[in-house]
């Protein structure tokens, strides 16, 4: 009973994390207009999330070893909620930066720790629940983006939507977590815990495998809707369905994902799906109009699905060091690169328009194709 109690709890979790980082992404096109922001301008001020995370990549194992995974999200998650309905009241491109910083800091810290925990069910359970976890927080963002879409649509203003979310998202928040029963950490062999979670080889080719993987659902997070409303001629209702899109993909891949790979092994998993997303961003580059963009947007998130989460499994598995740190070891490298991604799509986004800065994700996901031998066990 504590087992079931543990799985469904550490689902709720990513579900209720999902719902809190995924409202901002929605309401990001209106608070660049409110701003007069250009698109270089808006990339730069997306900065501040990665760039708030940074710090954390480096102190969270040691802060996780420490505290747990959850003590540490409830005490950094509500700081996700706050910040981003805060984005609402301070209009400058400033303090938009700030608390986009303070927001990233909130999320890499919870996402590092529900991550740990996560794989620490799949140790003791012996059973995967990684993609599913990963799953359910893409469903939470789904529910999260049609919702804002829906109230964008309805004309209702991102301050009411998003003040209105932080009561609901905090009683949800404590209702899951706090009777949450910790798991006891995967054993590993090797180094003891260190205060900082520095990248190993092992760790960067895991990253070369999810890279593409993950800034192209970033970029589509902040730019799909925005790409859209600059390409098409079609109503705002129409425009935000380019987020939806993609998640739904992206939820059914991961809830479906847990048998193929089981059956096919994470490699050929992993090499498929690469190949479908690199199918999928070419038509979504050359699309004619909206609706071949929206197949496009679909085609990328099934590629996309599960890349990032087996990236993350990967990397708890190594069982050379704590799971948490190279966990965040992986994440910290990412970020690192991520931390220029917006503005580099944001510079090339004006220059050149948003359909060129989406062709320059899709030679990183070839390298994802290259580099899906990485997951590989070290048994096999």
């Amino acid at each position: 009973m504590t087992l079931n109690s543990t799985r469904w709890r550490i689902v709720a979790l990513f579900f209720t994390h999902a719902l809190a980082a995924g409202a901002i992404h929605t309401r990001i096109p209106d608070l660049q207009e409110a701003m007069g922001l250009s698109e270089g301008q808006l990339g730069l001020v997306l900065m501040g999330q990665p760039l708030g995370g940074l710090a954390m990549f480096l102190f969270s194992s040691a802060i996780i070893e420490r505290f747990g995974p959850r003590r540490t999200i409830l005490a950094v998650l509500p700081i996700v909620i706050i910040t981003a309905a805060l984005t609402t009241v301070f209009l400058t491109p400033f303090a938009l930066f700030a608390l986009l910083a303070i927001n990233g800091t909130g999320f890499s810290l919870s996402n590092i720790a529900m991550n740990v925990e996560a794989d620490r069910v799949e140790a003791g359970s012996g059973q995967r629940v990684m993609n599913t976890c990963h799953g359910t927080w893409s469903v939470g963002f789904l529910l999260t983006s049609l919702l804002g879409a829906a109230l964008r649509g309805l004309g209702v203003s991102p301050q009411v939507h998003l003040w209105a979310m932080v009561p609901l998202l905090l009683a949800l928040l404590l209702f899951v977590v706090v009777p949450m029963v910790p798991m006891p950490p995967r054993a590993y062999t090797g180094e003891k815990a260190k205060k900082l979670a520095l990248p190993t080889l092992a760790t960067l080719g895991l990253v070369a495998f999810g890279l593409g993987a993950g800034l192209t659902e970033g970029a589509s997070r902040a730019w799909s809707i925005i790409y859209l409303r600059d390409s098409f001629d079609v109503p705002a209702f129409v425009e935000s369905l380019a987020l939806p899109a993609l998640l739904v993909a992206m939820a059914i891949g991961r809830l479906a994902a847990d048998r193929f790979i089981d059956r096919f092994g994470p490699v050929a998993v992993a090499r498929t799906l690469a190949s479908v997303a690199v199918a999928g961003m070419g038509l979504t580059v050359v699309a004619p109009n909206a609706y071949v963009a929206l197949f496009g947007f679909l085609a990328v998130g099934i590629g996309i699905c599960v890349l990032y989460p087996l990236m993350l499994s990967a990397a708890a598995r190594l069982g050379d060091r704590p799971a948490s740190q190279n966990v965040a070891a992986t994440t910290l490298i990412f970020q690192l690169v991520n931390l220029g991604a917006p503005a580099l799509i944001g510079a090339v986004a004006q220059g050149l328009g948003v359909r060129m800065a989406f062709a320059l994700l899709i030679p990183l996901l070839v390298l994802t194709f290259a580099m899906a031998g990485r997951l590989k066990p070290k048994s096999a």
